[in-house]
Formats: C-alpha cells, structure tokens, sequence
C-alpha cells in the first residue's frame, strides 16, 4: 500500500522485502543450477570461480534481507531502492562474467524495473529503469566473452551485432512502457483501492462511534449515583478532618466526574442546537489545558504557547474532548509532558511530546482502530475517538516515536479554525 506521499506503508514496506528476499531466493537457485550445468555438465567455458564468488555474496545479502524483513525497524521508501540497485549491481556482475548483453538472461533486468514501477515512487522508479539501462548498455562493450552464446556463432558478425543492438532496442522500449504506463495504472488501482479502503473503514468507524455514543449515554446515567454516593462520603470525610488532602484531593476528582458528565450532556445539545459562538484561540486551548491539568494533579507538563496572531474560531464541542484524550494518553505515558501550540488564519498546530515507552512498531498500524490499545488497562477507545472526531472535521492527528534519541512518543494534531458556523 502507498500513502499520499507516494511511500509504502510500515507493514506493506515489509510484505514487498520479504517477497523481494523471496524472487532473490528463487533466481538464486536458478543461476546456482544453470552454474553447476554449465561447467559440470555442459561446460562452456564460464569462469566458474567468478561467479561462484559473486553467486555465495549474492546468497548472504539474500538471507540478510530476509532477516531485515523480520525486523520491527521502519523500512523506508530509499532503503528498499537501496535492495532493488543492489539486485541489479549483482545481476550486471554476473553477466559480465557470462556473455554480456548477449546473455539470453539479459531480460531479467525487467524484473526490478518491474518492482520498482509498483512499489515505489515514481523518481525512484525512473532511476531504477535509467540505472538499469544504463548497464545493460555497458554490458555491450564491456564482459567475458563465452563462444557458446555469441551470437557470431549463429549469424554473420555485423548480424550479430544488430541483433544484440536489437534486443537492447526492445528492452529500453520495454522499460519505458512499464515506468510510463505500468506505474500509472498501478498508482491509478492504488489509489482507487484507498478510497473504496477509506470509505469502508468511515462506515464501520460511524457504526462503531454510535455503538460507543449509545453506551456511553448509558455509562453517564449510570455513573451518576456511584457519584453521589461517594460525594457524600467525601463530604462526611472533610467535616471531620478538613485538611485531610487525600479527601479534598478526592473531592475534586469527584468533582470534575460530575463535571465531564454535566459537559457530556451540555455538548449533545450543542451538537444538535448549533448554536456555536466564536471565541479565542488561545483562550479555548488554555481552557483545555487547565481542566487536563486538573485532571492531573501530580502532573509535570511543559506548556508553551508560540507567538502566533490573536485569532478567534468556532469549535466543535466534541473537538476538546478529543484533544483532552489525546494529552491523558501522554500522562499515561510519562509523568513529564510537553505541549507546543501554535496558529495562523486558517489552522492550529498541537504537539504533544511524552516520555514513556514509545510506539510498538508491530502494532503501530493498528493503532487508532476501535478497542485497541498498547496500555495494559487500557480500552482502546480514546485515539479512536479523537481520530474520528478531527477527521470528521476536517482535521488530522498522527503518533510517531519521537526523532531523537530518548524514549516517547510525539503526537501531532492539524485542526482547521473555522471562522463562521457553516
């Protein structure tokens, strides 16, 4: 799978190097056999040596990239250009030492263009093909010659060379026509399978998102006696012993549950008035901030808010609880917290940066999917509401493991700052 940016997926860049690890195995035994008939049985003069040497390196980058594949590490878009250069370096080695562009395998530099033109980016594809030209081209001047597959020994020598020429001919059309038009109807089929993907997964995200509104409406109703019940406890508690802090600590967090379930409440008739005034940027993610803060008393949060222009925009209800759930999951993280904002005319920027852990790079593509979650007490329903949140309205939220070399995670979030009610 491609992303907008032309670049295979984390899983998807992992599936085509394992398969790539499996067309080298299979070509490699291949050319282990035609060695071994060429110079035990049917000899025709191949320097048998050569190319045992460069069959036996070819064979332990084979196996590495299969372990590569294996591995958890991203594979990035220039690395896996990296493994198809590295294929044709090896298959232009081997044919130097048998026969050159005379080789009636010279085809099989189709492949990797071939491979290039479906997973990769069309740059990269277009230097796959010129690389792959290229040394065909050289390979007309420059190989050990082998009599058996000259083709002198068929026709007439200025025959000969025109058929050679010939072939290379047809193979630089052949290149073309699979970087131009094979690429083109792959990214057309890739990009017609993303959006039948994007829409599948917006209606089960919709089925899911009114399975979780209708229990939590449930949840609300019901949490409210257990609520109760423990504000009176608390109270009795703090009659007794005023400056008992465990209580009052208590007391506010049974305060702001109330609190959440009132604004549960108060965002549905919102959502359904839409009565939506404009207000401050700054002010209504400085409002956000201090009610996460108070929701994390114990909480070490670094927040910084960049010189941007006063601005004021209309926001969603349901847009700061999705923010709210987004920095709870970096608390869960770490203890230390940073947060950057920034803004202009058209769009907010928040970053959010923790120190935990880190992404589990094996289920980094599942993440953002309903009832899947890396935490162990986890449900596995806050990045999916936030993701489904902000991109209903036009916005997007993406995790990443953080760049440098400490653990953590960094959360970023686009929001469109909308100026009227539409």
């Amino acid at each position: 799978m491609i992303n907008d940016n032309g670049q295979q997926t984390y899983s998807a860049a992992r599936q085509n190097l394992f398969r790539l690890s499996l067309i080298r195995g299979v070509a490699l035994i291949g050319q282990v056999l035609a060695l071994i008939y060429f110079t035990a049985i049917n000899p025709i003069g191949l320097p048998a040596n050569a190319i045992a040497l460069v069959l036996s390196i070819y064979a332990s980058v084979t196996v590495a990239t299969w372990q590569r594949s294996r591995m958890q590490v991203p594979i990035a878009d220039h690395e896996f250009f990296i493994h198809l250069l590295a294929d044709i370096l090896f298959f232009s080695v081997l044919l130097y030492f048998s026969g050159g562009a005379s080789n009636p395998f010279v085809s099989y530099y189709l492949i990797p263009i071939s491979i290039a033109a479906i997973t990769v980016s069309r740059r990269y594809s277009i230097l796959i093909a010129v690389t792959a030209l290229s040394a065909y081209s050289l390979l007309l001047k420059y190989y050990v010659p082998i009599a058996a597959i000259a083709p002198s020994s068929h026709h007439g020598a200025s025959n000969g060379s025109l058929h050679v020429l010939g072939m290379w001919a047809n193979f630089a059309v052949s290149a073309g026509i699979i970087i131009y038009f094979i690429s083109r109807m792959a990214s057309a089929l890739k990009i017609q399978e993303q959006a039948l993907a994007l829409q599948r997964e917006a209606e089960l995200r919709n089925e899911q998102l009114l399975a979780v509104g209708t229990l939590a409406a449930g949840t609300a109703h019901e949490l409210g006696t257990p609520l109760n019940t423990m504000k009176l406890l608390v109270d009795d508690m703090l009659s007794g012993t005023p400056d008992n802090q465990d209580a009052i600590l208590l007391n506010q967090q049974i305060e702001q549950c109330k609190s959440t379930l009132k604004q549960l409440l108060t965002t549905a008739e919102q959502s359904q008035s839409k009565r939506l005034e404009s207000q401050s940027v700054q002010s209504y993610f400085a409002a956000i901030l201090e009610r996460w803060q108070l929701m994390r008393p114990h909480l070490q949060a670094k927040i910084n808010f960049a010189d941007s222009p006063p601005s004021s925009a209309v926001f969603e209800p349901t847009i700061a609880q999705s923010i709210l759930n987004l920095l709870n999951n970096a608390a869960d993280a770490s203890q230390n917290v940073d947060v950057n904002l920034s803004w202009n005319a058209t769009r907010a920027n928040i970053e959010i940066r923790d120190y935990g852990k880190g992404l589990d790079l094996g289920e980094v593509d599942r993440l953002g999917q309903a009832f899947v979650t890396d935490k162990a007490d986890g449900l596995g329903l806050g990045l999916f509401l936030s993701q489904a949140t902000l991109t209903r309205f036009r916005g997007s939220v993406s995790l990443q493991n953080a760049a440098d070399s400490e653990r953590g995670t960094l959360t970023q979030i686009v929001l469109p700052l909308e100026s009227a009610v539409e």
